[in-house]
């Protein structure tokens, strides 16, 4: 009797663990204004198709990022409390705690902040060389700090590390469920932004929308 007790202890403890480990699906927060698939379509065909241009002169200081924009939170502790789950922050809006969801690696981040990263989905040197490069300095940090659109991601530091600066055609998360509105959200931020793609990315886009959304 006292056997068979202490296994059940031994499985409610274990089962425990592994709701912690793995919260529901409902709890997978994305980004805001991920447009929908007809929305996304008619982006897409009205983005301009043209080569990349050179990488020369970026540098990320051109792009001001975390910059305050609900004062007197920055931009990245925005997205921590957008996205994350009983957030809790200090006096001067850090978050101290709460649990964060990677959608490019479908994994959990619990309690310490500075353990999951917050993703310019569109990467500061790919909108450089796509059409920021022609930009003022105001323009690319209203871009680095969008928190309205789908432009900021959080992420794993070992996801966001993989991913780099790569378009689509060149990387897409291991999470294969994500994928629709991954890159539903690369066509609405180069559309709001008036950024061009390559011709491969767009037959990456096109076909994923074909066949994961």
């Amino acid at each position: 009797m006292l056997a068979r007790t202490a296994a059940s202890v031994s499985a409610a403890a274990v089962t425990m663990v592994l709701v912690w480990a793995a919260p529901a699906a409902a709890d997978h927060t994305l980004p805001p204004n991920i447009p929908s698939d007809s929305e996304a379509q008619t982006q897409l065909g009205s983005l301009t198709v043209a080569p990349k241009g050179p990488q020369t002169g970026y540098d990320r200081s051109l792009f001001p990022h975390w910059n305050v924009v609900d004062s007197p939170c920055t931009a990245r502790q925005v997205v921590l409390q957008r996205d994350g789950h009983d957030v809790v922050t200090d006096s001067n809006c850090q978050p101290t705690s709460g649990s964060w969801w990677s959608a490019f690696d479908d994994e959990w981040v619990y309690d310490v902040p500075g353990d999951i990263s917050v993703d310019h989905l569109v990467p500061l040197s790919e909108a450089w060389k796509t059409g920021a490069a022609d930009w003022s300095t105001s323009q690319r940090a209203d871009f680095a700090n969008d928190v309205t659109s789908s432009q900021l991601w959080l992420a794993t530091p070992s996801s966001n590390g993989a991913k780099g600066d790569k378009d689509p055609s060149e990387w897409m998360p291991d999470n294969t469920s994500v994928h629709c509105d991954y890159v539903k959200s690369w066509i609405n931020v180069k559309h709001v932004y008036d950024l061009t793609i390559t011709s491969s990315e767009e037959s990456t886009l096109q076909s994923t929308l074909d066949t994961a959304c």
